[in-house]
């Protein structure tokens, strides 16, 4: 399905392309360093923006990854695009690729930036404001008026595993008919959130949507696999590239409305159905054990639908999030 009736490229290329001062030459990759400020050392921190733009006009795309710094799957999926030389394949348009946002929250194995806010809660941002408020305003100020589409890659919270998923904007016809072919199994309709990078694209008018992929710090081949897909797919959809004709179609489910299923005890945690099973409501999914060897009690699912994510915590407290479940849904392939 070609999406590209739907976009009107900003960049029409009869002018030249500069981003932060850096004027973008035609068919090759520019890799520019981007400032986002200091350590405590005074080392520079700088964030790297890869840059190909082809000789034919066509849509721009940013591709991010690392708004959150310990969400790994993230990162390497964007990393390893670059470094199989994907982009080498772009026959029109302009590709803008940042694997890594949140430098300071990578660095300390963390979400957020060293004052402990969280980027992806500090869109549009402020030049003068908080380290998050400056990281989320090089997105907003130096990269975002030049695209056309974004796909930002996260990674589940901590010990918390996403299946593969795209999460967009119902309302946003594009950004829907971009997360239709992404190849992914499931789309979640997802409300706006203030401040998040999403909200500041759409205020921007570029349609954007969210790969969420395994969970934080552990690396995970099928989300980075699935992740990788997700960026030809839209690529080619776009006719930025050609098709890949061995792809295998892959059923695709939207999901209306989720729900997590909680701990109603503390203790160890053993699950016994994963993210990407379907369920019914009343199946067990799991056991939650005190460490005695006095009581085990049962996961019961409450609903009939995907799970969609689940806690890999070996130990839960009570009220815990542990199966995240898609229960209203659509087949659509």
């Amino acid at each position: 399905m070609s999406l590209n009736h739907l976009i009107i490229p900003k960049l029409l290329q009869e002018t030249e392309l500069i981003i932060d001062g850096e004027i973008i030459g035609k068919d090759r990759m520019q890799v520019l360093r981007i400032n986002a400020g200091k350590l405590a050392s005074d080392n520079k921190i700088n964030v790297f923006a890869h840059v190909l733009q082809a000789s034919k006009p066509g849509p721009s795309v940013l591709i991010l990854g690392g708004v959150h710094g310990n969400e790994i799957n993230g990162i390497e999926i964007v990393r390893r695009s670059i470094e199989h030389n994907i982009y080498d394949k772009l026959k029109c348009g302009t590709a803008v690729i940042i694997p890594l946002l949140n430098v300071y929250g990578f660095i300390n194995f963390s979400r957020d930036v060293p004052d402990g806010k969280d980027v992806n809660r500090s869109f549009p941002g402020h030049i003068n404001g908080s380290l998050a408020s400056r990281v989320a305003r090089i997105l907003t100020k130096k990269i975002l008026p030049h695209v056309d589409i974004a796909i930002d890659f996260h990674t589940g919270g901590e010990a918390r595993y996403n299946y593969p998923q795209i999460r967009y904007t119902k309302q946003d016809i594009i950004a829907s008919k971009i997360a239709s072919v992404t190849g992914v199994k499931y789309l979640l309709e997802q409300p706006l959130i203030a401040h998040s990078f999403r909200k500041a694209a759409s205020d921007m008018k570029v349609p954007a949507i969210v790969y969420e992929g395994g969970e934080s710090i552990r690396m995970d081949r099928l989300s980075i696999d699935k992740g990788l897909g997700v960026i030809t797919n839209v690529l080619a959809s776009l006719d930025m590239m050609d098709m890949d004709q061995n792809q295998e179609p892959q059923e695709q489910f939207i999901i209306h409305k989720s729900s997590w299923d909680r701990a109603s005890v503390p203790g160890i945690f053993i699950w016994e159905k994963k993210s990407g099973d379907f369920v019914h409501k009343g199946d067990k999914l799991g056991e939650i054990k005190d460490p005695y060897g006095l009581r085990t009690i049962d996961v019961i699912s409450s609903y009939t639908g995907h799970i969609i994510g689940h806690n890999n915590a070996s130990v839960v407290s009570l009220g815990d999030a542990l199966f995240h479940i898609g229960h209203e849904f659509t087949k659509i392939v």
